[in-house]
Protein backbone atom coordinates (compact mmCIF):
# COMPACT_ATOMS: atom_id res chain seq x y z
CA UNK A 1 0.00 0.00 0.00
CA UNK A 2 1.31 3.46 -0.91
CA UNK A 3 2.23 5.57 2.08
CA UNK A 4 0.37 8.86 2.50
CA UNK A 5 2.36 11.89 1.38
CA UNK A 6 3.00 15.26 2.98
CA UNK A 7 4.68 18.35 1.54
CA UNK A 8 6.15 20.68 4.18
CA UNK A 9 6.65 24.35 3.29
CA UNK A 10 8.18 26.17 6.29
CA UNK A 11 8.18 29.58 4.59
CA UNK A 12 9.47 32.78 6.19
CA UNK A 13 10.00 34.44 9.56
CA UNK A 14 8.99 32.15 12.39
CA UNK A 15 7.71 29.56 9.91
CA UNK A 16 10.88 27.42 9.95
CA UNK A 17 11.09 27.63 13.77
CA UNK A 18 7.56 26.40 14.45
CA UNK A 19 7.87 23.79 11.70
CA UNK A 20 10.94 22.36 13.42
CA UNK A 21 8.73 21.55 16.41
CA UNK A 22 6.14 19.96 14.14
CA UNK A 23 8.84 17.74 12.65
CA UNK A 24 9.68 16.56 16.19
CA UNK A 25 6.02 15.64 16.70
CA UNK A 26 5.88 13.81 13.37
CA UNK A 27 9.01 11.86 14.30
CA UNK A 28 7.40 10.89 17.62
CA UNK A 29 4.36 9.49 15.85
CA UNK A 30 6.59 7.65 13.39
CA UNK A 31 8.43 6.02 16.29
CA UNK A 32 5.51 5.37 18.63
CA UNK A 33 2.25 5.10 16.72
CA UNK A 34 2.96 3.14 13.54
CA UNK A 35 2.48 6.31 11.52
CA UNK A 36 4.57 7.00 8.45
CA UNK A 37 4.42 9.45 5.56
CA UNK A 38 6.43 10.14 2.48
CA UNK A 39 7.64 13.64 3.36
CA UNK A 40 9.05 16.22 0.98
CA UNK A 41 10.02 19.80 1.78
CA UNK A 42 10.02 22.92 -0.38
CA UNK A 43 10.16 26.70 -0.43
CA UNK A 44 7.35 29.24 -0.49
CA UNK A 45 7.02 32.98 -0.04
CA UNK A 46 10.12 35.08 0.52
CA UNK A 47 12.30 32.00 0.85
CA UNK A 48 11.23 30.90 -2.64
CA UNK A 49 11.80 34.40 -4.02
CA UNK A 50 15.32 34.48 -2.58
CA UNK A 51 16.13 31.12 -4.20
CA UNK A 52 14.17 31.29 -7.46
CA UNK A 53 12.96 34.86 -8.00
CA UNK A 54 9.31 33.85 -7.61
CA UNK A 55 7.18 33.30 -4.48
CA UNK A 56 6.36 29.74 -5.57
CA UNK A 57 8.34 27.70 -8.08
CA UNK A 58 6.39 25.67 -10.64
CA UNK A 59 8.06 22.47 -9.41
CA UNK A 60 6.79 23.09 -5.87
CA UNK A 61 3.32 23.82 -7.20
CA UNK A 62 3.39 20.52 -9.08
CA UNK A 63 4.39 18.63 -5.91
CA UNK A 64 1.57 20.28 -3.98
CA UNK A 65 -0.91 18.98 -6.55
CA UNK A 66 0.36 15.42 -6.13
CA UNK A 67 0.56 14.95 -2.34
CA UNK A 68 -2.19 14.06 0.11
CA UNK A 69 -1.63 17.22 2.15
CA UNK A 70 0.49 20.36 2.36
CA UNK A 71 1.67 21.77 5.71
CA UNK A 72 2.72 25.43 5.53
CA UNK A 73 4.38 27.64 8.14
CA UNK A 74 4.07 31.35 7.27
CA UNK A 75 5.03 33.77 4.51
CA UNK A 76 6.09 37.41 4.30
CA UNK A 77 8.40 39.96 5.83
CA UNK A 78 9.39 43.64 5.52
CA UNK A 79 12.38 42.89 3.28
CA UNK A 80 9.90 42.02 0.52
CA UNK A 81 7.64 45.08 0.89
CA UNK A 82 9.11 46.87 -2.12
CA UNK A 83 8.67 43.94 -4.52
CA UNK A 84 6.18 44.14 -7.35
CA UNK A 85 2.76 42.95 -6.17
CA UNK A 86 3.00 39.81 -8.33
CA UNK A 87 6.23 38.79 -6.56
CA UNK A 88 5.24 39.40 -2.95
CA UNK A 89 5.52 36.32 -0.69
CA UNK A 90 1.76 36.19 -0.12
CA UNK A 91 1.19 35.51 -3.80
CA UNK A 92 2.79 32.10 -3.32
CA UNK A 93 0.21 31.22 -0.68
CA UNK A 94 -2.67 32.53 -2.79
CA UNK A 95 -1.41 30.57 -5.79
CA UNK A 96 -1.45 27.35 -3.77
CA UNK A 97 -5.03 27.99 -2.67
CA UNK A 98 -6.21 28.96 -6.13
CA UNK A 99 -4.52 26.25 -8.25
CA UNK A 100 -5.29 23.48 -5.74
CA UNK A 101 -8.88 24.79 -5.69
CA UNK A 102 -8.86 24.93 -1.88
CA UNK A 103 -12.19 26.65 -1.47
CA UNK A 104 -13.14 25.90 2.16
CA UNK A 105 -10.87 27.35 4.84
CA UNK A 106 -11.66 25.84 8.26
CA UNK A 107 -10.54 28.04 11.15
CA UNK A 108 -11.42 26.65 14.58
CA UNK A 109 -11.47 28.93 17.62
CA UNK A 110 -11.22 26.79 20.73
CA UNK A 111 -10.44 28.13 24.18
CA UNK A 112 -8.36 25.69 26.19
CA UNK A 113 -9.41 25.67 29.84
CA UNK A 114 -5.93 26.68 30.96
CA UNK A 115 -6.14 29.87 28.87
CA UNK A 116 -9.66 30.99 29.74
CA UNK A 117 -8.26 33.69 32.04
CA UNK A 118 -5.87 34.88 29.34
CA UNK A 119 -8.54 36.04 26.91
CA UNK A 120 -9.35 39.74 26.87
CA UNK A 121 -12.99 38.76 27.47
CA UNK A 122 -14.40 37.59 30.79
CA UNK A 123 -13.73 33.96 31.64
CA UNK A 124 -17.39 32.90 31.65
CA UNK A 125 -17.76 34.30 28.11
CA UNK A 126 -14.96 32.21 26.59
CA UNK A 127 -14.57 29.16 28.85
CA UNK A 128 -15.44 26.06 26.82
CA UNK A 129 -15.61 27.98 23.54
CA UNK A 130 -15.44 25.74 20.46
CA UNK A 131 -16.54 27.31 17.19
CA UNK A 132 -15.56 26.78 13.57
CA UNK A 133 -15.36 29.51 10.93
CA UNK A 134 -15.65 28.22 7.36
CA UNK A 135 -14.18 30.87 5.06
CA UNK A 136 -14.51 30.71 1.28
CA UNK A 137 -10.94 31.03 0.05
CA UNK A 138 -10.63 30.98 -3.75
CA UNK A 139 -12.90 33.82 -4.84
CA UNK A 140 -14.32 37.10 -3.58
CA UNK A 141 -12.51 40.40 -3.37
CA UNK A 142 -9.03 38.85 -3.13
CA UNK A 143 -9.33 37.31 -6.58
CA UNK A 144 -12.01 39.31 -8.43
CA UNK A 145 -11.30 41.21 -11.63
CA UNK A 146 -10.83 44.01 -12.48
CA UNK A 147 -8.26 44.87 -9.84
CA UNK A 148 -5.32 47.22 -9.63
CA UNK A 149 -4.31 50.85 -9.27
CA UNK A 150 -5.31 53.00 -12.24
CA UNK A 151 -5.11 56.60 -13.38
CA UNK A 152 -8.48 58.31 -13.44
CA UNK A 153 -8.45 61.97 -14.35
CA UNK A 154 -5.77 63.65 -12.27
CA UNK A 155 -5.56 61.02 -9.54
CA UNK A 156 -5.06 57.32 -8.96
CA UNK A 157 -7.80 54.92 -7.92
CA UNK A 158 -7.45 51.47 -6.35
CA UNK A 159 -9.95 48.86 -7.52
CA UNK A 160 -10.79 45.43 -6.14
CA UNK A 161 -13.84 43.52 -7.27
CA UNK A 162 -16.07 41.43 -5.02
CA UNK A 163 -17.31 38.56 -7.19
CA UNK A 164 -19.08 35.31 -6.38
CA UNK A 165 -20.82 32.75 -8.57
CA UNK A 166 -23.66 30.54 -7.37
CA UNK A 167 -21.51 27.42 -7.65
CA UNK A 168 -18.74 28.94 -5.51
CA UNK A 169 -21.20 29.81 -2.76
CA UNK A 170 -22.98 26.46 -3.08
CA UNK A 171 -19.91 24.33 -2.47
CA UNK A 172 -18.62 26.22 0.56
CA UNK A 173 -22.12 26.22 2.05
CA UNK A 174 -22.26 22.44 1.67
CA UNK A 175 -18.90 22.14 3.43
CA UNK A 176 -20.29 24.14 6.35
CA UNK A 177 -23.49 22.10 6.58
CA UNK A 178 -21.62 18.79 6.43
CA UNK A 179 -19.28 19.97 9.16
CA UNK A 180 -22.20 21.14 11.30
CA UNK A 181 -23.75 17.68 11.10
CA UNK A 182 -20.63 16.32 12.81
CA UNK A 183 -20.74 19.03 15.48
CA UNK A 184 -23.84 20.74 16.95
CA UNK A 185 -25.93 20.93 13.78
CA UNK A 186 -26.03 24.72 13.63
CA UNK A 187 -24.79 27.15 10.95
CA UNK A 188 -24.76 30.94 10.88
CA UNK A 189 -24.10 32.47 7.45
CA UNK A 190 -22.60 35.97 7.47
CA UNK A 191 -22.52 38.53 4.65
CA UNK A 192 -23.60 42.13 3.92
CA UNK A 193 -26.83 41.56 2.02
CA UNK A 194 -28.05 44.97 3.16
CA UNK A 195 -25.51 46.87 1.03
CA UNK A 196 -23.84 44.37 -1.37
CA UNK A 197 -25.37 42.47 -4.27
CA UNK A 198 -22.87 39.67 -3.74
CA UNK A 199 -24.25 39.43 -0.20
CA UNK A 200 -27.81 39.12 -1.51
CA UNK A 201 -26.75 36.25 -3.80
CA UNK A 202 -24.75 34.65 -0.96
CA UNK A 203 -27.80 34.62 1.33
CA UNK A 204 -30.12 33.28 -1.37
CA UNK A 205 -27.79 30.42 -2.37
CA UNK A 206 -27.01 29.37 1.23
CA UNK A 207 -30.73 29.32 2.03
CA UNK A 208 -31.48 27.26 -1.11
CA UNK A 209 -28.79 24.68 -0.30
CA UNK A 210 -30.16 24.41 3.22
CA UNK A 211 -33.80 24.06 2.21
CA UNK A 212 -33.11 21.46 -0.48
CA UNK A 213 -30.46 19.26 1.15
CA UNK A 214 -29.83 20.20 4.81
CA UNK A 215 -33.19 21.04 6.41
CA UNK A 216 -32.10 19.17 9.56
CA UNK A 217 -29.39 21.75 10.22
CA UNK A 218 -30.39 24.93 12.03
CA UNK A 219 -29.56 27.91 9.78
CA UNK A 220 -29.45 31.60 10.63
CA UNK A 221 -28.24 34.65 8.71
CA UNK A 222 -26.39 37.64 10.11
CA UNK A 223 -24.72 40.72 8.69
CA UNK A 224 -20.96 40.33 9.04
CA UNK A 225 -20.47 43.52 11.05
CA UNK A 226 -23.15 42.41 13.50
CA UNK A 227 -21.45 39.01 13.57
CA UNK A 228 -18.19 40.63 14.64
CA UNK A 229 -20.02 42.39 17.47
CA UNK A 230 -21.72 39.17 18.56
CA UNK A 231 -18.41 37.28 18.54
CA UNK A 232 -17.17 39.77 21.13
CA UNK A 233 -20.43 39.83 23.09
CA UNK A 234 -21.34 36.12 23.37
CA UNK A 235 -19.31 33.88 21.05
CA UNK A 236 -20.75 30.63 22.40
CA UNK A 237 -24.02 31.35 20.58
CA UNK A 238 -22.24 30.13 17.42
CA UNK A 239 -21.14 26.68 16.28
CA UNK A 240 -20.25 26.86 12.55
CA UNK A 241 -19.98 30.24 10.83
CA UNK A 242 -19.79 30.29 7.02
CA UNK A 243 -18.75 33.46 5.26
CA UNK A 244 -16.87 34.88 2.30
CA UNK A 245 -13.16 35.40 1.80
CA UNK A 246 -12.81 38.96 3.11
CA UNK A 247 -15.20 38.71 6.04
CA UNK A 248 -13.80 35.30 6.94
CA UNK A 249 -10.31 36.77 7.11
CA UNK A 250 -11.47 39.50 9.50
CA UNK A 251 -13.84 37.42 11.63
CA UNK A 252 -11.39 34.56 12.16
CA UNK A 253 -8.68 36.95 13.35
CA UNK A 254 -11.17 38.52 15.75
CA UNK A 255 -12.10 35.04 16.98
CA UNK A 256 -8.41 34.34 17.53
CA UNK A 257 -8.27 36.81 20.39
CA UNK A 258 -11.16 35.04 22.11
CA UNK A 259 -8.75 32.15 22.62
CA UNK A 260 -5.93 34.33 23.93
CA UNK A 261 -3.45 34.43 21.06
CA UNK A 262 -3.08 34.03 17.31
CA UNK A 263 -0.33 31.59 18.23
CA UNK A 264 -3.01 29.09 19.25
CA UNK A 265 -5.07 28.94 16.06
CA UNK A 266 -4.62 26.29 13.34
CA UNK A 267 -6.45 26.10 10.04
CA UNK A 268 -7.27 23.65 7.27
CA UNK A 269 -8.13 24.61 3.70
CA UNK A 270 -9.93 21.85 1.84
CA UNK A 271 -10.70 21.35 -1.83
CA UNK A 272 -12.22 18.76 -4.16
CA UNK A 273 -12.24 15.08 -3.29
CA UNK A 274 -9.35 13.21 -4.90
CA UNK A 275 -9.32 9.67 -6.29
CA UNK A 276 -8.30 8.31 -2.88
CA UNK A 277 -11.51 9.65 -1.36
CA UNK A 278 -9.79 12.45 0.58
CA UNK A 279 -9.98 16.17 -0.15
CA UNK A 280 -7.06 18.13 -1.46
CA UNK A 281 -5.82 19.98 1.62
CA UNK A 282 -3.40 22.52 2.99
CA UNK A 283 -2.87 23.11 6.71
CA UNK A 284 -1.33 26.23 8.23
CA UNK A 285 -1.38 28.30 11.41
CA UNK A 286 -3.51 31.43 11.25
CA UNK A 287 -0.65 33.61 12.50
CA UNK A 288 1.75 35.38 10.17
CA UNK A 289 5.52 35.25 9.85
CA UNK A 290 6.15 37.59 12.83
CA UNK A 291 9.51 38.85 11.52
CA UNK A 292 10.00 40.97 14.65
CA UNK A 293 10.59 37.83 16.76
CA UNK A 294 12.01 35.47 14.10
CA UNK A 295 15.11 33.61 15.23
CA UNK A 296 14.69 34.52 18.88
CA UNK A 297 12.97 31.38 20.17
CA UNK A 298 9.88 33.38 21.15
CA UNK A 299 7.37 31.95 18.67
CA UNK A 300 4.49 29.80 19.87
CA UNK A 301 4.57 26.51 17.91
CA UNK A 302 1.15 25.32 19.10
CA UNK A 303 -0.89 26.68 16.16
CA UNK A 304 1.36 24.89 13.68
CA UNK A 305 1.31 21.68 15.74
CA UNK A 306 -2.49 21.87 15.94
CA UNK A 307 -2.54 22.34 12.16
CA UNK A 308 -0.76 19.00 11.89
CA UNK A 309 -3.41 17.55 14.22
CA UNK A 310 -6.05 18.76 11.76
CA UNK A 311 -4.11 17.02 8.97
CA UNK A 312 -4.15 13.80 10.96
CA UNK A 313 -7.91 14.09 11.31
CA UNK A 314 -9.02 15.33 7.88
CA UNK A 315 -6.38 13.98 5.46
CA UNK A 316 -4.98 10.84 7.09
CA UNK A 317 -7.98 9.36 8.95
CA UNK A 318 -6.05 9.29 12.22
CA UNK A 319 -8.54 10.97 14.51
CA UNK A 320 -7.34 9.06 17.57
CA UNK A 321 -3.80 10.36 17.10
CA UNK A 322 -5.11 13.90 16.51
CA UNK A 323 -7.00 13.78 19.80
CA UNK A 324 -3.94 12.42 21.60
CA UNK A 325 -1.89 15.35 20.31
CA UNK A 326 -4.55 17.89 21.29
CA UNK A 327 -4.76 16.37 24.78
CA UNK A 328 -0.97 16.61 25.13
CA UNK A 329 -1.13 20.32 24.32
CA UNK A 330 -3.96 20.81 26.83
CA UNK A 331 -1.83 19.07 29.47
CA UNK A 332 1.20 21.27 28.83
CA UNK A 333 -0.89 24.42 29.06
CA UNK A 334 -2.53 23.18 32.26
CA UNK A 335 0.97 22.78 33.71
CA UNK A 336 1.46 26.52 33.18
CA UNK A 337 4.05 26.51 30.40
CA UNK A 338 3.84 29.70 28.37
CA UNK A 339 5.60 31.13 25.33
CA UNK A 340 5.85 34.95 25.45
CA UNK A 341 2.55 35.52 23.60
CA UNK A 342 0.75 33.63 26.39
CA UNK A 343 2.39 35.38 29.32
CA UNK A 344 -0.23 37.50 31.04
CA UNK A 345 -0.88 38.92 34.51
CA UNK A 346 -1.64 35.45 35.82
CA UNK A 347 1.95 34.45 35.14
CA UNK A 348 3.19 31.00 34.18
CA UNK A 349 6.45 29.27 33.40
CA UNK A 350 8.16 31.04 30.48
CA UNK A 351 9.47 28.69 27.79
CA UNK A 352 11.06 29.05 24.37
CA UNK A 353 9.72 27.68 21.10
CA UNK A 354 11.86 24.55 21.40
CA UNK A 355 11.04 24.06 25.08
CA UNK A 356 7.32 24.18 24.33
CA UNK A 357 7.82 21.59 21.60
CA UNK A 358 9.84 19.34 23.93
CA UNK A 359 7.18 19.62 26.63
CA UNK A 360 4.50 18.53 24.17
CA UNK A 361 6.67 15.56 23.18
CA UNK A 362 6.99 14.59 26.83
CA UNK A 363 3.23 14.84 27.31
CA UNK A 364 2.67 12.65 24.24
CA UNK A 365 4.67 9.92 25.91
CA UNK A 366 2.47 9.86 29.03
Amino acid sequence: MTKPSLLILPGDGIGPEVMTEVRKVIDWFFANRDLEFDIDEGLVGGAAYDAHGVPLHDDTMAKAQEVDAVLLGAVGGPKYDTLDFSLKPERGLLRLRKEMDLFANLRPAQCFDALADFSSLKKHVVAGLDIMIVRESTSGVYFGEPRGIFEEGNERVGINTQRYSESEIDRVARSAFELARRRNNKVCSMEKANVMESGILWREVVQKVHDEDYPDVELSHMYADAGAMQLCRWPKQFDVIVTDNLFGDLLSDAAAMLTGSLGMLPSATLGPIMANGRPKAMYEPVHGSAPDIAGQGKANPIACILSFAMALRYSFDRGEEATHLENAIESVLADGLRTPDLMGPEGGTPVSTAEMGDAILKALGN
